[in-house]
């Protein structure tokens, strides 16, 4: 290397050689130019510094025995034995030197051509410290400072140090009466195998120093001394490496964290075909939180998949951006959608969103499609992708109808609800004409019964009986209520329990946890950031929702009225179990009766089915305080029966979540009033038109509750001035309700406008009085009339 380096020198500095060539022949003065390069080279660079060596353990030496004991004598004792270090680590570099070129003369051209890199060194040869490989038989096994090499006749395996792992066989010998070492590499396991134990101890040790000193990147130093860095090579390992052989990973790279040959830890994994995959593995398999990115073949775009994996395979919460807007939010178990998801088409062509259940990677159970270009919702029951079985379809324009389908194909005869408050129950087609046998009621109380039929260019016809003995109104009619009997609400998002269920029967394992995440994010950026926030330490300010802290605050909070003011946290919370199911809840209830679901039909449906949340939350509680106690050694308390369970749910934890469905519900509310509501507007907006004592004699407000004796003035100018200062705080108190949305807070405004007008009447009065309800109703009346 060093006569190579001289000779670059010369090609291009020739100048500089020129100057420096007597320089150059002083060194090698005492040579004739019969005497070998080699020689003249290990005279010149060599044997100077081994003699300057010497003299210095010797100089040293002396002057230790002469020093008495103490630091000065101790520090030179040191550096006797660094000297000795370094007297030994040349001589072993030159001994290594010489096996190594050795073996390379020894070797075929073939061999050398590969193997004989000017900086590789051999450390160990099975030529002369016997051992044998179990791969093919291998003729010679060659341990190099950077590989392993197994020699078979005129073919050679090779391994990176890098990734290789020595274990020691459990067993002391083999059915051959051998002493095995068993060697992991990322693709081949073999064993090598020795005759005596002391020949296995010493390649044992070898092959691990080897290994131990290729991952530090440095030799130790002497070679082979005792240095006391002869540990075992860490078994976890970061690394880069390519599959060759064939299998599932053949031609993909992988980078990151190795455990005993198999990738573990964290990682990136790429295809050839462009597939990548970012995340956790374990034992060689993608298995925690991992991006998958898969290339599409019609279109320079990419499926991404951020999801949980498990065993190799999407398992548990993700989020799927596919290529063509696609996005699904949701469950997955052996690369399929199973469980509850949301699957929506964000695209402005053709939008759609479905919530519901999958199986098996189709829309299977219970589930809502909104067809946005259409504009409508069908709620019902799925199967294989279709709609199947009982279910409603609500439109934009109000109108709503119940069929049964069959593979997206309706059946039978259904009951179809017109915006007039008419009902039809018969059969009808997709575009909502009659047809067939039918009874048509009306809002105003006329019945229509008989045969319906459209014919083209002449309009519908019908030939029946048209019943016009009822004339009156029929409220029940605009107030018909579906869904009840045709999901019951406990077969109604079996998907969300489950996997809560799930959660509670593991025990509340964390991994668990991570994979019920998710409803409380909105994109797959927030999720990516979210898994990075669980893998990591956690913040000091969420300390109070790990695991064993939910458990432990669960015993604590056992008392009624601690109880509901940890239950309002826990349910506030995204990070909290109990918080991740509501939000779930939340997401799948707003996809029923939000927008285009607010029919006025649908109220009880949505009534019953929050009840029914509030009684799956409380399940859910009772079943984490249950495992809490039993961690601790209590005994669980006795079960509660169903109607206690229900009352609990019901005064504790449905106040606790009804602001969460309540913007839906008063939709619902309002429009299943609507007739009512326009009767009570009509009847303010008649009242607003008396003027104040006109409006109080009207309503019979006895006089000595009017509030003239606040005004100081005479009874003319009174009676010119009273107009909008007759209870004027209890008018701006009550106004204040347009500003609210909890109904709890309606509530505490209603109370604050009922303490004014007794305050106002009280002044007038010049004494305390309280208000009979007599007294108070005219009053009220009044005071919302003014309020508008």
């Amino acid at each position: 290397v060093v006569v190579h380096g001289f000779e670059h020198v010369v090609k291009s500095k020739s100048e500089v050689w020129k100057q420096h060539k007597t320089v150059l022949k002083q060194f090698l003065t005492d040579f004739t130019p019969e005497t070998s390069m080699s020689l003249a080279l290990y005279t010149v660079l060599q044997k100077p510094i081994r003699d300057h060596i010497e003299q210095y353990i010797l100089l040293l030496t002396k002057l230790s025995e002469v020093l008495k004991e103490g630091s000065e004598k101790d520090a030179v004792t040191s550096a006797i034995k660094e000297y000795e270090k370094l007297e030994s680590f040349i001589s072993q570099v030159l001994d290594e030197a010489c096996f190594t070129k050795a073996l390379w003369k020894s070797l075929s051209y073939k061999f050398t051509d590969l193997l004989c890199v000017p900086e590789r060194r051999l450390l160990e040869d099975s030529k002369n410290l016997p051992i044998s490989a179990s791969t093919n038989q291998s003729d010679r096994i060659l341990l190099f400072d950077d590989v392993l090499v197994l020699i078979q006749g005129n073919s050679f395996q090779s391994f990176d140090l890098k990734l290789v792992w020595v274990y020691e066989d459990c067993r002391k010998k083999s059915a051959l009466g051998l002493y095995r070492l068993r060697i992991i590499t990322p693709e081949e396991t073999f064993f090598l195998s020795a005759k005596d134990p002391q020949m296995k101890a010493v390649w044992k040790w070898k092959l691990n120093q080897a290994v131990r000193q290729a991952l530090n990147g440095k030799r130790d130093f002497p070679l082979w001394g005792k240095t006391g860095e002869g540990t075992e090579p860490p078994s976890s390992r970061c690394f880069s490496y390519v599959f060759r052989l064939e299998g599932k990973l053949k031609g993909t790279s992988y980078e990151g964290e190795w455990h005993w040959g198999k990738p573990h830890g964290k990682g990136t994994l790429k295809w050839r075909d462009g597939r990548n995959h970012v995340g956790d593995f374990k034992e060689g398999l993608e298995h925690g939180f991992g991006i998958c990115l898969v290339p599409r073949q019609s279109e320079d775009r990419y499926d991404c998949y951020k999801c949980h994996w498990y065993k190799g395979k999407m398992r548990g919460y993700g989020i799927c951006e596919y290529g063509n807007d696609v996005v699904y939010k949701g469950y997955f178990k052996d690369n399929m959608r199973q469980g509850f998801g949301i699957l929506e088409n964000l695209s402005a062509e053709h939008p759609f969103k479905y919530t519901g259940q999958w199986e098996n990677d189709k829309k299977n159970g219970y589930g809502v499609w909104e067809d946005k270009d259409r504009g409508e919702r069908y709620i019902g029951t799925w199967l294989d992708d279709h709609r199947h079985g009982q279910g409603i379809v609500v439109t934009q324009s109000g109108v709503c109808y119940q069929r049964t389908f069959h593979a997206d194909k309706m059946m039978g005869s259904g009951i179809l609800l017109l915006e007039d408050d008419s009902v039809y129950e018969g059969n009808f087609t997709e575009d909502l004409t009659f047809v067939g046998k039918g009874k048509l009621s009306f809002a105003n109380g006329f019945i229509l019964d008989g045969t319906f039929m459209n014919k083209s260019g002449q309009g519908l016809q019908t030939h029946g009986i048209l019943n016009t003995s009822n004339e009156q109104p029929d409220d029940r009619i605009s107030k018909v209520q579906l869904g009840l009997d045709e999901f019951p609400v406990e077969k109604r998002w079996k998907g969300i329990y489950d996997q809560f269920l799930d959660f509670i029967r593991s025990g509340c394992k964390e991994e668990m946890e991570e994979s019920f995440t998710g409803f409380h994010i909105q994109t797959s950026k927030e999720l990516r950031k979210s898994q990075e926030y669980l893998f990591c330490q956690r913040g000091t300010e969420d300390v109070s929702w790990k695991r064993e802290d939910i458990l432990e605050e669960l015993v604590q909070h056992q008392e009624l009225e601690s109880l509901q003011s940890y239950l309002e946290k826990a349910l506030k919370s995204s990070l909290h179990p109990l918080g991740k199911l509501l939000k779930a809840l939340t997401i799948a209830f707003q996809a029923t009766y939000s927008g285009i679901g607010a029919n006025r039909h649908l109220l009880t449906m949505a009534q019953e089915e929050v009840k029914y949340y509030a009684k799956k939350i409380w399940e859910f509680y009772q079943g984490l305080l249950h495992l809490a106690l039993k961690q601790k050694g209590q005994l669980p308390a006795d079960c509660e029966d169903g109607d206690t369970s229900d009352q609990k749910a019901r005064s504790v934890v449905l106040p606790l979540i009804l602001p969460c469905f309540y913007p839906e519900l008063f939709m619902l509310y309002m429009l299943y009033h609507e007739r009512e509501d326009d009767l009570y507007c009509q009847g303010i907006l008649d009242l607003s038109l008396f003027p104040d004592i006109k409006l109080l004699e009207f309503l019979g407000v006895q006089k000595h509750l009017w509030p003239l004796k606040d005004l100081s003035l005479t009874t003319n100018q009174r009676r010119s001035l009273i107009k909008d200062k007759c209870f004027l705080s209890a008018t701006e108190c009550l106004q204040k309700l347009i500003t609210t949305v909890d109904p709890r807070e309606k509530l505490v405004i209603l109370q604050n406008t009922y303490e004014e007008i007794e305050s106002t009447v009280s002044r007038g009065a010049e004494k305390d009085y309280k208000l009979s309800m007599d007294d108070l109703l005219p009053l009220l009346i009044y005071v919302v009339s003014r309020a508008k």
